[in-house]
C-alpha cells in the first residue's frame, strides 16, 4: 500500500514539473534605455564613480603605508618583545 502511495506522489510530482517547466517565460523584450551614454557616465559619477573598480584597486593594489619609524627602530622594537614567530609557537617536545 506504501509503495503504491510513493509512486503516485512522484507520478503527481513529475507531471506538476514538466507542466511547469512548458509554460513560457514572460515574452523577453529587448532593453530600450530612454538615457544617452553620456548621461549614465554622469549618473555613475555623481553617485561616487566606479565603486566596483574602486573596491578593486583598494583591496588588491593597496597604496603603500609611510611609517615615521627607521628601520633601527623598528628592529629595536621588535627586538624588545622577543620572537614573535616563537611566543605565538607552542613547543610540546619539552
Amino acid at each position: 500500500m506504501n509503495i503504491a502511495k510513493i509512486i503516485a506522489a512522484t507520478a503527481l510530482i513529475a507531471a506538476a514539473g514538466s507542466a511547469f517547466a512548458e509554460t513560457q517565460y514572460p515574452v523577453d523584450k529587448p532593453f530600450v534605455s530612454t538615457k544617452t551614454r553620456a548621461e549614465v557616465v554622469a549618473e555613475v559619477k555623481q553617485a561616487g564613480g566606479d565603486l566596483g573598480r574602486r573596491n578593486y584597486q583598494e583591496t588588491f593594489n593597496p597604496a603603500p603605508v609611510a611609517s615615521s619609524k627607521t628601520r633601527a627602530e623598528v628592529l629595536a622594537e621588535l627586538g624588545r618583545g622577543g620572537n614573535i614567530a616563537r611566543a605565538n609557537y607552542v613547543d610540546t617536545t619539552h
